[in-house]
């Protein structure tokens, strides 16, 4: 893993019965990859990990590493309330072919330092794997602070953040302290070029799943200096990329996916589909994306 780059956070695609559609997920995942994606990012919140059983969470895994063949990593997502459990995640993820790791603190319950230091070195311990942080303190409580980062220093697969505390001099924190040490990744739809511009080495992100090639051409853009291209898209984008800050940008995205036609709305409860105002409201904000998206001249630079 070099952590450069877009990584789509992919949802998961259901049908209208909740099973699990894997013939529009893969025609998603198809996109991402001809739009230049360098990697896939699987299990997060927009996957609904919380809502997958276990041995679907695996079934998916399997396929999408069968499916890809090594034409992008694959990433998964580790969030288990204890130790143990992430452990074995890790290694059985380790077993089955899964590329690098990606990990949030542990969940419904708040460490304190050495407990969060422990737990993270525990699971790097356990496994090969490259591991990217999860920094998220905004939706998920705990925030890995500086002092966390340096105390794992010593573990060398623990090589990339997931920074998304919101704030984006945070970037620059880290850089000043680390150097190259950790590569930095925007977790936040709405702070990519803040982020991007400040030194973060790629994004992990959200309306990706509905428009890859805009933000595969937008990240390039960012990366060779060509400033005013860049903006010119990113503030077409942002009022979409302000979808994945809501707490329910998994219906948010999932409405863009189908709407572009490469997705669906299908959710699994408690999550429930849009209605009433709130989805005619949210359908015309995207449409209007739609009707407006750019001419993108610039798609095949490379950096």
């Amino acid at each position: 893993m070099n952590w450069n780059g877009v990584l789509p956070a992919v949802t998961t695609k259901f049908h209208a019965d909740g099973s699990l559609d894997f013939e529009l997920f893969f025609q998603n995942i198809d996109e991402q990859v001809k739009a230049g994606v360098s990697g896939i990012i699987l299990g997060g919140t927009l996957g609904e990990s919380s809502v997958l059983e276990d041995d679907e969470k695996l079934l998916l895994t399997q396929k999408t590493i069968d499916y890809l063949d090594g034409q992008v990593p694959v990433i998964l997502n580790i969030a288990e309330g204890s130790t143990k459990k992430a452990v074995q995640c890790a290694q059985r993820a380790e077993d089955m072919g899964v590329d690098a790791l990606m990990m949030l603190p542990p969940m419904r319950y708040l460490p304190d330092h050495r407990e969060l230091v422990a737990y993270f070195a525990t699971v790097a311990e356990s496994t090969s794997l490259p591991i990217m942080i999860y920094n998220n303190p905004v939706d998920y409580k705990t925030y890995v602070t500086l002092e966390v980062f340096e105390d794992l220093l010593p573990y060398k697969n623990i090589q990339a953040v997931k920074e998304s505390t919101r704030d984006v001099s945070n970037v620059t924190r880290m850089i000043n302290k680390f150097g190259d040490r950790y590569k930095i990744l925007c977790g936040v739809d709405t702070l990519t070029m803040e982020s991007l511009t400040m030194g973060a080495h790629g994004l992990v992100a959200g309306l990706v799943c509905a428009f890859p090639h805009e933000t595969v051409t937008l990240f390039n853009l960012i990366k060779a200096g060509k400033t005013t291209e860049a903006i010119s898209i990113y503030r077409w984008f942002l009022p979409l990329l302000e979808l994945d800050i809501h707490p329910k940008l998994v219906q948010y995205i999932k409405l863009a996916e189908e709407m572009v036609g490469i997705g669906s709305s299908h959710v699994r409860a408690p999550r429930l589909p849009l209605d009433g105002e709130e989805y005619q409201k949210i359908k015309q904000l995207i449409q209007e994306g739609i009707d407006t998206r750019p001419v993108l001249a610039s798609k095949n630079i490379s950096v």
